[in-house]
């Protein structure tokens, strides 16, 4: 069905628009904010009653309640259109977060975690390309699972569709493998962390280097602890900066098969793939360190990026449906599997490796 609007089609006006997303925004917001008043209401019993109890906190029990929502009664089409706004609220809530980042933060990421970053970058890529041919998966399937894991995910493997010119199936294939595996780290990465007693520097890191999708790298780093979730979104978005080069390299490698378009202005494909939003991070976290806030005005903005993040949580919740991951068969989910496995334990390795040079 072809999604193009005729001039005889009318456009939807703004307040239309903005009442199709109500629904969706506003289950968004519920869910939210139940998992807000569960962790809340959990701490405020361990304190009442003396009890040592975990503290679970509300990106869990949102992604939680979104899962249960999304895999037992499913979610109407009323609300779709509103869930699909929580990557928006991801990136809303990573350029205010910017405001807790002073060019001084950045600078403690230090060079040994940039490389770091580097490493990732490539041993992502090779891992997956070799076990994409092993696995005799089509070329291009394999060159977004490469690109997915090694960047930011499902926001790669979308710029990158359009540039190698994929089929769809293979997009969903690959993006299906790849939120199914975040879902798990979620939930992994944290017990992981915690039985190798890594520092919050080491495990936010950690995060930031082997989780793929921004929504459920910063969701990990927070459910450790706010500073390690700070590092994670650091590392993350250290990956998504480089987007644009591996997307680009990538269209010109299948550019020179003669099946995908020619790159003319490379200047301008880098514009188009490079996420804005990371320059609206770099932008408000350079006023914070000119001192362009009062330090309530950036403990609100502060509080507003947890708002925008508590939006986010409860729609990767909602929108992870495991029946539907299950119809793209196996071996994208084997290839996927394994190559996540295998970057989580190569990074892994290279944090415990240079933990003693990190920050305490």
């Amino acid at each position: 069905m072809s999604l193009a609007i005729t001039a005889d089609e009318p456009r939807l006006s703004l307040p239309r628009r903005f009442i199709d997303l109500l629904p969706g925004l506003a289950l968004l917001f519920a869910i939210g904010f139940s998992g807000k008043l569960i962790e809340q209401t959990i701490n405020g019993y361990g304190k009442a009653h003396h009890l040592a109890l975990p503290n679970i906190e509300y990106v869990l029990w949102a992604i939680v309640i979104g899962l249960i929502i999304a895999n037992t009664i499913g979610v109407p089409n009323i609300f779709k259109a509103g869930i699909r706004t929580y990557e928006f609220f991801l990136k809303l809530g990573i350029v205010l977060l910017g405001v807790r980042f002073l060019l001084g933060d950045v600078l403690k990421l230090g060079g040994i975690s940039l490389i770091a970053v580097l490493l990732e970058l490539t041993i992502s890529i090779v891992l997956m390309t070799w076990l994409g041919n092993t696995f005799k998966l089509t070329p291009k399937l394999t060159s977004l699972l490469a690109i997915g894991s090694s960047i930011c995910g499902v926001s790669a493997i979308i710029a990158a569709k359009g540039a190698i010119n994929a089929k769809d199936e293979d997009a969903s294939f690959a993006i299906a493998a790849i939120l199914a595996l975040g879902a798990i780290g979620l939930f992994a990465f944290p017990l992981i962390g915690h039985a190798l007693g890594m520092s919050e520097h080491a495990y936010g890191l950690w995060a930031g280097l082997a989780i793929d999708n921004t929504a459920e790298a910063t969701a990990a780093g927070n459910l450790w602890s706010e500073q390690a979730g700070k590092i994670a979104v650091l590392a993350k978005t250290t990956r998504n900066a480089t987007i644009g080069f591996v997307v680009l390299a990538y269209a010109i490698y299948w550019a020179t098969r003669g099946e995908a378009q020619t790159i003319d202005n490379k200047a301008a494909f880098l514009w188009n793939k490079f996420p804005k939003f990371v320059l609206g991070f770099i932008v408000v976290s350079l006023a914070a360190t000119l001192g362009a806030f009062s330090k309530d005005q950036a403990s609100d903005i502060a509080n507003l990026s947890r708002w925008a993040f508590l939006l986010t949580f409860a729609g990767v919740g909602l929108s992870t449906e495991f029946r539907e991951m299950r119809k793209q068969g196996l071996y994208p989910f084997i290839v996927g599997a394994a190559g996540e496995i295998g970057i989580a334990i190569v990074t892994l390795g290279i944090v415990i490796a240079v933990q003693p040079w990190l920050p305490a």
